[in-house]
């Protein structure tokens, strides 16, 4: 009979440094309890392991994730992203994300979207859009309503000016409390942001 790894959770701590094949939850004890994976996890029969280096991140209400630095990004389902408009179609926009793949946006994934009143983008718009499916091997969809069905802050982004970084800055940018970057310069001057997970900011 094949016995069990001995796992030790209490040894990998959210906001912790963490490295393939390290175990960093035994599922089995977690009872009555859903949890969400997003990048870097993977399940292992009752145990989640790590499949890349970086550290274990947490976000309430049940999703863990490993965030690292990378150029290129990987979807994962919940993350806001700004994408740019490469393509039109009958039914879905074309949305370059920085990432493996293009990803599609439903022309009807709009609060109060209709056939009748279908956005038009030129090409080269950028959108602040949010990840729905994130499944491997299949093109990533997105969407411009949270999950309540609202626009929220999603949508076509005007003017301004965009860059491109890494995801590890990006995330330093999302942070909470305020990154001392954005909370100085708010100091001296009013402005907007948006700043996707996939490495883009506005």
């Amino acid at each position: 009979m094949e016995s069990k790894p001995s796992i030790h959770f209490s040894s990998f701590t959210v906001d912790q440094q963490v490295f393939p094949g390290d175990v960093v939850l035994d599922i089995s004890k977690m009872t009555n309890q859903t949890i969400k994976l997003g990048g870097g996890l993977r399940q292992d029969g009752d145990f989640i392991s790590v499949m890349k280096a970086g550290v274990l991140r947490f976000s309430k209400p049940n999703k863990y994730w490993v965030e690292s630095s990378h150029k290129r990004y990987v979807p994962s389902a919940g993350d806001s992203i700004l994408g740019i408009v490469v393509d039109a179609r009958s039914d879905n926009f074309i949305v370059d994300i920085k990432g493996p793949t293009l990803a599609f946006l439903p022309v009807l994934a709009f609060e109060g979207g209709t056939r009748r009143n279908i956005p038009k983008f030129e090409m080269g718009t950028l959108l602040y859009v949010r990840v729905v499916k994130a499944d491997t091997g299949m093109n990533p969809e997105l969407s411009c309503m949270d999950g309540s069905g609202k626009a929220a802050d999603y949508g076509p982004l005007k003017d301004g000016f965009m860059f491109e970084t890494s995801t590890g800055l990006s995330r330093t940018l999302l942070s909470s409390p305020t990154c001392p970057v954005l909370e100085t310069l708010g100091k001296k001057l009013a402005f907007e942001i948006s700043v996707g997970l996939n490495g883009r900011v506005w």
